[in-house]
């Protein structure tokens, strides 16, 4: 017994716990303008791609999931709320200060106030998700941001939409 209770005493505490990812945090307002200047540009000067998108929305949970082929650039909507990123492939993303470069399978918590810019350097699939009261995919739209009329989905429409009533 005095084996295990001494055991117990050196396990790692909460406090040893490492963030083993990248963040996205928060952008300054001259990151986030770089960014929507490049919007901006490519709107008007390069040919528009539509990434394959699926939404869940299960268990007071909304899920966003897009498909990047290898090659493609994606701006982002401003995030007013805090969400989880889950990146599988290779891509290079701005956080604001700098661009990191993320290789096969990250989960990253994202803040509020960022827009980030994603070049994918392989096909790369993507799942933001965060809690909701939404029950269409439009509310979800709404709830993480206010550029939801510039989001592919609310144009065109979303690929796949599953919502369970869960």
């Amino acid at each position: 017994m005095a084996d295990i209770e001494s055991r117990a005493l050196t396990a790692p505490q909460p406090a040893e716990l490492a963030v083993v990812s990248p963040c996205l945090p928060a952008m300054a307002p001259a990151a986030i303008e770089k960014v929507r200047r490049l919007e901006a540009l490519s709107l008007e000067q390069c040919e528009q791609v539509e990434f394959p998108t699926a939404h869940l929305i299960h268990g007071g949970m909304y899920a966003r999931t897009l498909h990047m082929s290898a090659g493609t650039v994606l701006t982002g909507a401003l995030l007013k709320i805090p969400t989880v990123l889950i990146v599988a492939g290779d891509c290079a993303v701005f956080i604001g200060e700098e661009t990191i470069e993320l290789r096969g399978y990250n989960v990253l918590p994202g803040s509020a106030g960022r827009k980030q810019v994603f070049l994918a350097h392989t096909d790369v699939d993507m799942t933001m998700f965060f809690p909701s009261k939404a029950g269409s995919v439009g509310e979800a739209e709404q709830e993480f941001t206010d550029e939801y009329e510039m989001l592919m989905t609310h144009r065109l429409g979303g690929d796949k939409t599953l919502i369970t009533g869960e």
